[in-house]
């Protein structure tokens, strides 16, 4: 989760909203990302969802099966179902959000049982540290 923040980190400084993702899988760094919305001109270039991309281009495979995800902010429906695709079995968030957290804030498509799959998730990993990126990053923009 360490990883992730210093990812977020990096989003500040480049201007984007500080949310940091890394995909682990038996001990080992798949691929890691922060967001890129504003870099790329891209809605969907979220954290995770970059992150994700790395993490299957690396593999050659679109399932992500015995992978963690850590984030330092609560996924959005977006990044939801992209980890449900994906098949991550496991997700790790720091900071819930309560304007579009959707593994367990506003609603939860990550263990919604209408779904193929669903993923065990664990939250407020860091965050207090997450939480603090996001308010400080935005108290700035204001």
């Amino acid at each position: 989760m360490g990883r992730a923040l210093e990812m977020a980190r990096l989003a500040r400084v480049r201007g984007e909203v500080p949310v940091g993702a890394v995909i682990v899988r038996e001990g080992r760094l798949l691929a890691e990302g922060h967001n890129l919305t504003v870099t790329r001109s891209d809605p969907t270039a979220h954290a995770e969802v970059v992150t994700i991309r790395r993490a299957t281009a690396r593999l050659g495979d679109w399932r992500l099966e015995g992978a963690t995800l850590y984030t330092t902010l609560e996924p959005c429906a977006l990044c939801s179902g992209a980890m449900v695709l994906a098949r991550v079995p496991r997700v790790v968030y720091g900071a819930s959000d309560p304007k579009a957290g959707m593994a367990g804030t506003l609603g939860n498509l990550l263990q919604d049982s209408r779904l193929n799959h669903r993923a065990e998730v664990t939250a407020g990993v860091l965050a207090e540290a997450s939480a603090q990126l996001l308010q400080d990053f935005f108290r700035i923009r204001r």
